[in-house]
């Protein structure tokens, strides 16, 4: 406390505790933040490799059949 104030010493300190907790938990609190964004960004990009591979195998089949069809004749 540098100054003295009209203000209870106590309830200074116990302010400039609750600060400094804020400020020791600020890193912790933005890796939280950056690993959840990172999971997530994670899953989205296998929910998306998943749907490309479904699309290209329907294709592929699409295509399978309309050789096959060729083939035989049709």
């Amino acid at each position: 406390m540098a100054f003295p104030t009209a203000v209870n010493s106590q309830i200074t300190d116990a302010v400039t505790q609750s600060n400094v907790q804020v400020l020791s938990e600020a890193p912790a609190m933005a890796m939280g933040s950056l690993y959840q964004s990172m999971a997530n960004s994670m899953g989205i990009a296998m929910q998306n490799s998943v749907s490309q591979q479904q699309n290209s195998n329907a294709v592929a089949q699409a295509v399978t059949t309309k050789c096959i069809e060729t083939l035989i004749g049709k």
